[in-house]
């Protein structure tokens, strides 16, 4: 063999081992990482709430990197954006599951979102930390919910309007799909039973990223004009929401006259608009940014350098975030691995300050005890909170105003080990229930 065909051959098999070493490297180098998905829309009509969330989720990873990581490795946030597409939520989420071999998800925002995410993450055996308020109705074993179900932020809403307010009236709006849908059909059926007539309540629903609310306010301005007092429950989502509250301004509709209590609307979402002529209208949470603890006073503080602006707002989906995500590095810790079934398993009873100043457990049924809060808006684009809970909610999977879900309850621990078991007849009854 010529010395210039043995050269090449020794370059072609050094060049093959570096490639080999590389590749070497690069699986090590992945290994000695804990991969984290954010599922967060980056763009479109749901942007204006979850690019926050998935700045709360970097900055959340930051934190405990600088505590050392978990399990002796780093945290690796794996970023992707489902840009307020529902199916592209389900591709995502395949996509970080089966290509970024993450180990926990965090996102979505609507439920339209959830439920497209849903098949994929059982399907895959996945981890789904689900941070917003929603309708109830579902007990996934591979959801966590860390955000407010309907007992936790709807019925106590209605009670207070209702009870504290004297509202006899009731205007249900909402965004067209799925969550404004069941909670009004939750909502409906609890005012119902309170003894308040069919005429005496109004139901509109709306695309994603209505604009034109002139015709809706007028609507709604004649509807509370009949002499009883009269609310607009609102589950209006997005950035809909801007034009909507700027309408009621222009056409004078004050707090008042016909207050508005939001369920998807907080202090991210008013920082894009002015709130003097919204001062009075309410909102119902389970956090407020102006909640005065030494808790929430830190995650604030963390949040200003994190993100580099003092004038950034924090909201109840980011603590949500927050305690969903400080629950599971502990469950990690507990179960010694990220396996998935490990990690489900160690979830339950899992217990974590929130930033209210309670401590709050993850439950049987996958969702979490919580406060809640009712808030008016203030002209700086904050809220004062005007009502709460002495205790923390427990969250409920299944609503008891629903025929088919009254005998309903969640509970993934043996022996029942099931979404949706019916009390009654002791059966776990499967995706039956969820219709």
């Amino acid at each position: 063999m010529k010395l210039t065909q043995l050269m090449k051959k020794i370059g072609t098999f050094g060049a093959a081992c570096s490639l080999a070493l590389a590749g070497m490297s690069a699986q090590a180098q992945e290994e000695d990482t804990i991969k984290v998905g954010v599922l967060h829309s980056l763009s479109g009509t749901m942007a204006i709430s979850e690019t926050t969330l998935k700045d709360t989720m970097l900055m959340l990873i930051e934190e405990q990197n600088k505590k050392g990581g978990l399990l002796g490795k780093k945290l690796e946030p794996v970023v992707v954006d489902p840009a307020s597409d529902w199916p592209l939520f389900a591709e995502k989420t395949r996509e970080l599951i089966t290509q970024e071999n993450v180990d926990a998800i965090f996102g979505c925002w609507t439920s339209v979102s959830r439920k497209s995410v849903l098949p994929v993450i059982e399907e895959l055996n996945g981890i789904l930390f689900y941070p917003v308020q929603y309708e109830g109705e579902e007990s996934s074993r591979n959801v966590f919910y860390t955000g407010a179900a309907p007992n936790q932020q709807a019925i106590p809403a209605v009670n207070y309007l209702m009870n504290d307010v004297g509202i006899k009236r009731w205007v249900l709006a909402g965004t067209d799909y799925v969550y404004p849908r069941t909670t009004n059909k939750i909502l409906e059926a609890y005012l119902k039973a309170n003894g308040v007539a069919d005429e005496d309540i109004m139901i509109n629903y709306t695309p994603f990223g209505h604009s034109d609310w002139q015709n809706i306010v007028s609507e709604i301005k004649r509807f509370g004009s009949q002499g009883k007092p009269t609310a607009v429950v609102s589950t209006i989502n997005g950035d809909a929401n801007v034009p909507f509250y700027r309408e009621l301004g222009n056409q004078g509709v004050s707090a008042e006259d016909i207050p508005v209590v939001a369920f998807s609307v907080g202090e991210e979402e008013l920082s894009g608009i002015d709130t003097k002529p919204l001062v009075g209208h309410l909102a119902a949470w389970n956090y407020f940014m102006s909640v005065d603890t030494d808790q929430n006073e830190a995650f604030i503080k963390k949040w200003h350098e994190f993100i580099g602006n003092k004038k950034r707002v924090t909201n109840d989906p980011m603590e949500a975030h927050y305690i969903g995500f400080n629950m599971w590095v502990k469950a990690v810790e507990k179960a010694g691995t990220t396996d998935t079934d490990a990690v489900i398993d160690a979830m339950v009873g899992v217990k974590v300050p929130n930033l209210t100043g309670g401590v709050s457990e993850m439950l049987p049924n996958h969702h979490i005890e919580k406060p809640v809060l009712i808030g008016e808006i203030q002209d700086n684009g904050q809220f004062l909170t005007v009502w709460q809970t002495e205790d923390l909610v427990p969250g409920d999977a299944w609503s008891d105003y629903l025929e088919g879900s009254k005998n309903l309850i969640a509970d993934w621990t043996d022996p029942i080990n099931c979404g949706n078991y019916n009390t009654k007849t002791k059966e776990c009854l499967g995706a039956e229930a969820a219709e």
